[in-house]
Formats: C-alpha cells, structure tokens, sequence
C-alpha cells in the first residue's frame, strides 16, 4: 500500500489526542522517527517533544531497551516477511529509570514522501504483562495439573490429593456395567468457584451444572459430554471453554477438561476432571481483538481518506482547470480584439464569472480546511429570518432567471421573526442547498423553500423546520449514504459536465452541527430532492420586526479630496487598489510594509491621512503589529486615524482577530467594490 501526505494527515489528526502512544518511523538502519504524539512523550516520562527527542534520540532504537533490541528487530523482521502487520512485546526504560512493558502494533507501508515507513500504536502493558505472566504460571499449573490426573488416572485418594493442593474444581461421576450414570460429585473448590457452599446450595446432579449453562453454550458443551462418554475406543477427551452463571457475579469462562477409565468392552467405569475459571484470559483476549479492529479500522479509514483525496484532487484538477482556462483564454481574446470595445467588455463578463467560480471552489477547500481543524466558530446575534430568506432569494435571483426556474419561498405560522442565531452560518447553509438545487434542477424546473415556526417546546427558544424541495435529477440511494463525506461527488453522465468541489455538503452538515440542528435528505433519481433542515433558535430580546428598530441607509458621501494611506507589499494589487481608489476620488499615499505605514503616519500632521487601508500578511511588520504601533502614538489624533483591514485572511475569526487588533473594518480579497465605497461611506459618514 502506498499512503500520500493526506493519508499522513489523517492518521495524524486520528492519533494526536488518543490515549495510546503512537509513532511514524524510516524502515532503515537508522531507523529515525518522522512523527510521535503527545501520549508518547508522556510513556517516556518526557516534558515535551525535545525532551523526549533529546532522550531517545529520536530513533525507533533508542526507545527501546538495550537488553530487548535484538530480539524485537528479528521479530518485526521475521513477521514483515510473513503478513503485513506485525506485533511485538518489548521493555522501554522512562526517563526516572522506570521500567515498564510495552505492546506494539506496527505496519510497514511505502510513501511517496518519505519512501519505506513503519507507523506503530503503542500500548502501556506492564499490569498486563504482570498479570499474563499470573496468568500463564496459572496456565502451567493448570497442565500440570491435568498431566498428574492423567498419571494418576481414577484413583480416588490421590486425585482429591491433587486437588486440595492445587484448589481447582473437581468432578466425578459413575457408571454402572450397563453404562449407566449412577451417581455425580461435585467437589467443594468447585462449588466455591461458582458462590456455593454445600449441597444443599448446588445437588450431586448433572442438571445443577447443565441448568446453569449459557444458552448460546449449552448444546455444544453437552454434545462434547455425551460424545466423550460415547466414545467406546477411550481416544476421545473432554475438553471445552464455555459460560456458567455464577450464584453472585453473572456469567464466568470457564475450562473444562476431563477423561474416563474404561471397561475392557469400552463401557465408561469412572468420568473425572477439572474445571478452572479463565474469565481474565479471555477478557485480555478480548482486548487485543479490540485493539487489533481498531487498528484496521483505523487503516481503511486512511485508506478510504486516501482514495478520496485522490478522487478530490482528481476533480479539483479539472474544476480548477476550467475556469482558469476561460480566464487565460478569454483574456487572451480581450488583447487580440483590444478595440473592439463591446467584444471586450462580453470577454470580461465571462472573466468575471470564471473568476467568481475560481473563488467559490478556492473558500469551499478553505472552509472545509477550518472545519476540520476546528477554527470555524459559531457567533449568535440578533437576525430576522425573514431578512435572511430575501437575502437568499436576491442572491440567487440571477441563477434562477438564467436557468428560467420557477422558484417560491413560502412562510407558515411565523410568529416570532426575530432570534438569536449565526447569521452569515444559516445564509451558508441555507445558500449551500439551494444553490444544489439550482444546480441539479434542469430548465424550467421548479425549486420551493419552505420556513415553517413549529409550536415552541422550551421556554425561550423556538423551533423553525426550513424545506427545499426541487423537481432535479435526484441522487442515487448509494450516493446518499456519502453525501456528507468530504470530496465526494455522484458520479453519473447525469451530472458528470456540472462543477463542484464534493465539499459543500460535507460543510453544510459541519455548520448545521455547530448549530445544534439536524439535516436530512429525501431523493429520488429522476424525480427530485427534499432536504429537511431543523433548528432551535433562542428567541431575540426583539420579539417581532414592529419592536425593532430598522436598518439605518450604505448615505451618500463625497470622497473627493480624502487621502487614502494604502499598505500594500504586492504590486498588482496595489495597481487595482490605487486605481480603484483614485476612480472614486482618493488621493492615494502606497506603503509597501507595515513598518513603512506606521513611518508615514508617525511623520504625518493630524488630518494628512483619512484612512488606512492595511494588509495583513506582509514583510518586514504585518498589519497586526502597524496596527498596535499607530494606536500607540503619543498623538492622539494620529494614534485614532480609521484602519479598514483588506486581507486574504478573510474567515470570521480573522475580522474578529482585525477587530482585536485596533481596526474599525474587515475586508476580503479579492476586493469586492461595492463592499470597499460602503466600508469607506460608513467611516466617513461617521
């Protein structure tokens, strides 16, 4: 198997908070490690990863006990050469001197990155091993035991002997000449083994033993009894593990081993044995077949992950391609045809969209990234739903008329309008799903969004259920079992020409989660899709749109004459923006870096410089720290300038972070112009 670096980044992310050590190794003499997590760092009794580095070497050797080395290589060698997993137990030595006992379960792969590899979990198993070694003296005893019954065969005395001492349960029972049962003994071990006392507890009957039997054990063991007393030829033994219900502590494991002396005709005469409770073997048997699914498990999740990220940068390849392609080429047309001014601007129009379209598969990747690493954050404010639903039908108003779709958003029982809730997340979703709809909706179709205000259960909150049903293509029942796995996609003729990442779903699920709402699907191929979105909003403090106050008007202000500082290190964009900018009315100051801008600002009189457009990641001093710099000058007037932060940086915790920083704006790049003039109005506007 060859695993690529996703692959690494997905073990890596299941590995870094489980409890069990787990490391990544080359497979050469130097065997120097490549990752270890933190459970690691602490099995060695190590502070911090350069501690542990600077105390094992950082090789797979140095972790080892010296007096253990040799024959943990020869193992994993010899058991690589026979299947793909191998499993060894070896003894490591803390950094306070501790010895302790450790499980390892290590696979070898080939990488692309780093060529041949081990990655090994690691388990602390000292108890284990104290308590296997109990276990396995047991176990000796217990042959033991059974090699002295043989010897001794069915004299009474000796065999009663060897049982007191050795505080196994025995049992015995006759037979007649006829090969008949005449009588069974129990003895006392065996009884205390089970929580009885006597007798009277537990009767001299093979029905007081039989009754007690698992069900799911009872026919086999009883079919090993009776063929064992069958057998006229004396080769057959008595041998089986299975559950008895003890009086006090549920079910036991138990073995059962047992021999008859015979007749010359082969009649049972004599039908002996042991019993031994073996409980802690298997639940130790059960815990190592634990450890090894999840080691498999973990695999096929790498891999099915693995073959997904191909498939995704597959796809991507191509969606990328596409629109990039439309860019260069239309582009090239627009130079050839420079003077054909309305060919031009169609030339541009079709830039433009394969632009947008570049950007929309650029922020799903980012979005999916943030996911799932846990950046992406939930921020509630007060929001109307029915501003979010008119907020969606503009935004896709432009799609549904290009496509000549019949689209209706509907409202029943709205009641309470106002709520707490994420804004921008539920606009996400909500655009998310209509836009599939859209998407997979042929001509003329029909798309209806309907937002219903179900009867409130909790005081304070209120339930709303949002349906989008479209006439579209529909989704394949297998489809649908991975619609929310990432980088997926239906893949069909259907649908094989239209675009997408296979992450907006996946996102949309991650968002709905974040809100404590549920999403479901209904679809059938060739007759459309309904998707069911159920959501418990907090009720706002504005209960309905008569007690809120509305949205004050993006007034009109002159920007003639107002000096702009923009820090910038990237040349073309300090071209668009300049140009922008000065089309507007600006006069336009250009700092390449942060240092440059707090410069221009320190030397600056109050009122030289309106505002501040500042970048974030730049060279020398980033917008963070030119930020901190200008609030920080002794003069006020300067310290107090309006800084409007334009950034790639353009997630929620990024404004937030802007917002931290000094600065009295956020805005993404690309630079959208209608959003940059109303930023800029709303400063100046006061």
């Amino acid at each position: 198997m060859i695993l690529n670096e996703h692959a690494f980044l997905v073990i890596e992310q299941i590995t870094a908070g489980m409890p069990g050590g787990f490391f990544i190794y080359h497979a050469d003499q130097e065997e120097e490690l490549i990752y270890a997590n933190e459970a690691l760092v602490r099995m060695f009794g190590c502070e911090s990863l350069e501690d542990f580095k600077e105390y094992t070497g950082y090789t797979f050797r140095g972790m080892i006990h010296p007096e253990d080395l040799e024959m943990v290589e020869q193992s994993i060698r010899r058991q690589i050469s026979d299947k793909d997993l191998d499993y060894v137990e070896y003894r490591i030595i803390r950094k306070n001197g501790e010895i302790r006992w450790i499980e390892d379960y290590g696979h070898f792969v080939h990488t692309n990155k780093y060529g041949d590899i081990f990655y090994v979990f690691l388990e602390d198993a000292t108890e284990k091993y104290l308590k296997r070694q109990r276990d396995e003296e047991a176990k000796i005893l217990m042959q033991e035991k059974l090699r002295v019954l043989e010897k001794l065969e069915h004299e009474r005395t000796s065999l009663n002997i060897v049982h007191e001492m050795l505080g196994s349960g025995k049992w015995s029972m006759e037979f007649n000449e006829q090969g008949e049962m005449i009588s069974v003994l129990w003895s006392k071990q065996f009884r205390r083994m089970i929580g009885y006392q006597d007798e009277t507890d537990f009767p001299n009957t093979l029905e007081a033993w039989s009754s007690l039997l698992h069900e799911e054990d009872k026919e086999r063991v009883l079919k090993e009894y009776y063929d064992t007393i069958n057998d006229y030829t004396g080769q057959k033994k008595y041998d089986v593990e299975y559950r008895l219900l003890t009086k006090r502590d549920g079910y036991h494991w138990y073995r059962a081993t047992g021999m008859l002396s015979r007749r010359k005709d082969g009649s049972p005469i004599t039908y002996v044995g042991m019993f031994i409770d073996i409980t802690a073997q298997k639940k130790m048997d059960q815990e190592l077949t634990t450890k090894q699914q999840q080691l498999e498990e973990a695999l096929e999740k790498a891999q099915r992950s693995d073959q997904a990220k191909t498939v995704f940068l597959n796809n991507m390849s191509h969606d990328i391609r596409t629109p990039m392609n439309a860019i260069i080429g239309f582009s090239n047309l627009a130079l050839l045809h420079i003077e054909e001014r309305e060919l031009v601007r169609q030339y541009l129009s079709k830039i433009l969209v394969s632009s947008n379209h570049l950007l929309e598969l650029i922020n799903d990747v980012l979005d999916m990234s943030h996911i799932e690493s846990g950046k992406l954050q939930i921020q509630e404010q007060d929001c109307s739903i029915m501003e979010i639903l008119r907020d969606l039908q503009m935004i896709v108003q432009a799609d549904v008329q290009a496509k000549e779709l019949e689209f209706s958003i509907d409202t029943v029982n709205m009641v309470h309008e106002s709520v707490l809730c994420d804004k921008l997340r539920l606009t996400r979703v909500l655009l998310n799903i209509v836009s599939n709809a859209i998407k997979f909706t042929p001509k003329r179709g029909c798309i209806h969004v309907c937002v219903t205000e179900k009867e409130e259960t909790q005081e304070g909150y209120v339930p709303y259920e949002f349906h989008v049903q479209d006439t579209g293509i529909g989704m394949s029942p297998e489809f649908l079992k991975h619609i929310f796995e990432p980088f997926e996609r239906e893949r069909t003729s259907t649908v094989s020409g239209i675009q997408g990442t296979g992450l907006g779903m996946p996102i949309t699920k991650n968002i709905v989660n974040m809100l404590n709402g549920t999403i479901a699907i209904d679809s059938e191929q060739g007759k459309g899709t309904e998707v069911t979105l159920c959501f418990l909003f907090r009720l706002s403090e504005c209960s309905g749109e008569s007690d809120c106050e509305p949205v004050k008007g993006e007034a009109e202000v002159s920007f003639c004459g107002k000096h702009i500082l923009l820090t910038e290190d990237n040349e073309l964009n300090q071209e668009i923006a300049a140009t922008i900018l000065k089309e507007a009315g600006f006069e336009v100051d250009i700092a390449e870096n942060g240092a440059v801008a707090v410069e221009k600002i320190q030397n600056s009189a109050p009122g030289i410089y309106d505002v501040v457009l500042m970048d974030i990641q730049m060279p020398v001093m980033d917008g963070y720290e030119a930020t901190a710099a200008i609030r920080s000058l002794e003069n006020q007037a300067l310290a107090q300038i309006p800084i409007i932060a334009i950034t790639a940086n353009a997630f929620v915790e990024d404004k937030r972070r802007a917002i931290d920083a000094g600065m009295d704006g956020h805005l993404g790049k690309p630079i959208e112009i209608e959003k940059l003039m109303a930023a800029l109005r709303n400063i100046f506007a006061g």
